[in-house]
């Protein structure tokens, strides 16, 4: 099928719209949740989030490992979402985050599968090393997605541009 990469900043509608496709596909859904609880703050969010989400959907839990649990995924996709697992494998100190080879692995599942992730470089320049290499990191992932994406959208207030690739615009 497709990979499908959405982008955007917090509280765009990304996931809203994810969530949307993966059902509209209309078969079993797995939902790939690379979120920690590592406060009473963020497992609230994990909680109304999973409340969204069907009952029948599969929900896997992997904040590191997203390339075994694409692989081993049935149906319908959602990784939500990109920028925590990177996250994740920076504070796990992974020292070589292999975004090709998971953004590859995942345009060829041979079924759909829906990428979320923010936008973290549109805004102010971060007052510390950790959280400038973290929007740098973040944003060569989020090219190699959308690169790799058939569909790449930007999510701004519920509303979605697709992204073309340069190369579409500049020869066309």
């Amino acid at each position: 099928m497709s990979l499908t990469f959405l982008l955007g900043g917090a509280r765009s509608g990304k996931s809203s719209l994810a969530l949307e496709l993966a059902e509209r596909s209309g078969g079993p859904v797995t939902f790939i949740a690379t979120a920690t609880a590592g406060d009473d703050e963020m497992a609230a969010r994990i909680a109304a989030h999973r409340a969204e989400r069907p009952d029948a959907w599969t929900t896997v839990e992997e904040p590191l490992h997203l390339r075994e649990a694409l692989e081993a995924a049935q149906g319908t996709v959602v990784v939500d979402c990109l920028s925590l697992w990177v996250a994740n494998l920076l504070e796990a100190q992974v020292a070589a985050i292999e975004e090709q080879a998971v953004a590859a692995a995942a345009a060829a599942t041979g079924r759909r599968t829906i990428a979320v992730s923010n936008e973290v470089g549109l805004g102010v320049v971060p007052a510390t090393p950790l959280g400038r290499h973290y929007r740098d990191v973040l944003g060569r992932v989020n090219a190699v997605w959308a690169d790799a994406a058939e569909v790449a959208l930007l999510v701004v207030a519920g509303r979605a541009l697709p992204l073309a690739s340069p190369w579409e615009l500049v020869d066309a």
